[in-house]
């Protein structure tokens, strides 16, 4: 089955090709068919207006394209239901000679997220950390979304850029080390609970919502601190943002836990960060299809003794059924996990029969040809799938939201607008800017040059002749953070000395031109803030001389 086509049961396939149930957008027509299922939980109404992200109501839902019509002179109701491809499909041309008249083109899909590279890597990158739990790996790239509706600037588009970290860890030990750095952090949270229950997001101290089980384990709890940190960081309000999390008619049925970082817009909230706990999910999905065990091994303290389920293969049975094929059918059988073959018994119980598909074909195995079976095994040494916790950094939804969040204007004069960037993240760290044109002025320009660029400052000369104040007001637009000013008391006195001045409250001090670039350094790397420098350097009030003095 493709990517969002809708199955007999009336369920639809995500981006991930993952099966999940269809769910409800808004209010629903009487007519619409509604399929039970285990995983679907009714929508509170509350829940059915525009607190929820636009993202979220569209989910699952958007592969169907439904039109409902009632012609006067048939008196009925006529419904025609359609599929979009949630995956970007494109044409391949392969083959060995390709200079064929007639060529041959094969339907592919552009990757919807970047975490499949990393997981099909799990065995390289397990041998790069020497074989121990926990390790993570952290990959930035293009994905792409048939979209259906792109709109909003870079909220919603087909072609999108996303950072991801796929942490590896023993299921079992779901304790991050470093946990209680974040655990002091008060968070806005709106639980699964909050929502169905029509409640308001609270702040919460993280180290409590972990305890009491809101957040499901500490490393998925440390994640969501570093989120919080680095958005706020880079320039995210702080009043502006929340964690919310998937209830249980939207959390993937692979997923343990599911939280997403959300910003308040003009668009209203919207998803800018996922970050979820997926189980063993996506690894034990490519060792099945692989054939490869994607495992780690864990040495035990004590020898233990555990149930092993394994699937007990009917060699005569399938040789005689599959005949060339039956190889490729017991090495599928030999790798799957326990979960699987529960699910398969199930069905073979219920059915008398499951199927399953690899290398392109599907087999279905009867009873006679497979059983189920169950033993007790002394381990030394145990085979584990680690469980992954992943944040997913959507890049242009984090842009637009520092764009947003960081644009001001001045009180008092609409027209003086500028950008608050975070120092980290300013496209330029510092101007500097020569009071006058006078040749005089020339060498303490080109010393601080060279200065800031050996200290890795980047910064703007702005050298026209506009007014200072323009100027100020020109580098404020597109959010340079600092401004070094060159004026005639630099010239005329000794020790020279400049101004530097603050972006955002427009206050300036007076130092040393040899101390001012590693000044501008340790305020663009975090190391000292503002504060700490008006605290050291005394605050300018007005040049003392005007013109150049003989």
């Amino acid at each position: 089955m493709r990517s969002g086509e809708e199955s007999r049961d009336g369920r639809c396939h995500h981006p991930d090709g993952q099966l999940q149930p269809a769910r409800v957008s808004g209010p629903v027509c009487e007519l619409q068919r509604q399929v039970p299922s285990h995983r679907e939980r009714p929508v509170p109404a509350h829940l059915l207006q525009s607190d929820v992200p636009d993202i979220h109501r569209t989910r699952g839902q958007h592969a169907r394209v439904r039109y409902i019509t009632n012609p006067a002179h048939l008196g009925n109701v006529r419904t025609v239901e359609g599929f979009r491809e949630l995956m970007t499909n494109t044409q391949l041309r392969c083959g060995a000679d390709l200079k064929l008249t007639a060529s041959i083109y094969v339907s592919s899909y552009l990757r919807p997220e970047t975490a499949q590279g990393i997981f099909l890597n799990f065995k390289r990158l397990l041998e790069f950390n020497q074989g121990k739990l926990p390790f993570a790996a952290a990959q930035i790239g293009n994905s792409f979304r048939n979209e259906i509706s792109p709109r909003s600037g870079l909220i919603r588009v087909r072609e999108f850029t996303m950072a991801e970290i796929e942490h590896f860890v023993d299921p079992s030990e779901k304790n991050h080390p470093k946990f209680s750095s974040v655990a002091d952090l008060e968070i806005m949270l709106y639980s699964g609970q909050a929502q169905t229950s029509g409640q308001s997001a609270r702040k919460m101290r993280l180290g409590d919502a972990v305890e009491q089980g809101t957040i499901d384990n500490s490393v998925l709890g440390y994640f969501i601190g570093r989120i919080y940190l680095f958005l706020v960081k880079v320039g995210v309000s702080a009043s502006k943002l929340r964690f919310r999390q998937h209830m249980e008619n939207e959390m993937a049925h692979y997923a343990c836990d599911c939280w997403d970082a959300e910003a308040k817009t003009s668009y209203g909230w919207i998803e800018i960060v996922g970050c979820a706990d997926r189980s063993c999910y996506d690894l034990a999905c490519h060792s099945r299809a692989t054939k490869v065990p994607l495992v780690a091994e864990k040495l035990l303290k004590e020898p233990k003794t555990v149930s092993v389920v394994q699937f007990e293969p009917n060699k005569s049975a399938i040789g005689k059924e599959f005949k060339k094929e039956a190889k490729m059918v017991m090495e599928y059988l030999s790798v799957c996990d326990a979960c699987y073959i529960a699910e398969m018994e199930t069905e073979l119980n219920e059915k008398g029969e499951f199927t399953f598909e690899s290398d392109g074909k599907k087999f279905t195995l009867t009873k006679n040809m497979v059983g189920v079976k169950r033993f007790q095994k002394t381990l030394h040494v145990e085979e584990i799938t680690p469980s992954v916790i992943e944040p997913s950094f959507g890049i242009g939804r984090i842009m637009y939201t520092v764009f947003e969040h960081t644009f001001h204007v001045r009180a008092g004069d609409e027209q003086r607008t500028y950008f608050s960037f975070p120092a980290p993240v300013a496209p330029y760290k510092c101007s500097v800017l020569p009071l006058s044109q006078n040749q005089e002025f020339a060498p303490f320009v080109k010393e601080l040059a060279e200065a800031l660029n050996r200290h890795g400052v980047s910064h703007k000369v702005d050298d026209s002749s506009g007014s200072i104040g323009r100027r100020y007001a020109r580098t404020d637009e597109i959010g340079v953070a600092f401004g070094i000013t060159i004026d005639f008391d630099t010239v005329n006195k000794v020790p020279h000395t400049a101004t530097l001045r603050e972006r955002d409250s427009m206050r300036q001090i007076r130092a040393e031109i040899s101390q001012l670039p590693q000044v501008v350094r340790d305020l663009s790397n975090g190391s000292m803030t503002w504060v700490d420098v008006e605290a050291n350097y005394p605050l300018f009030e007005g040049q003392e001389t005007s013109k150049k003095e003989n």
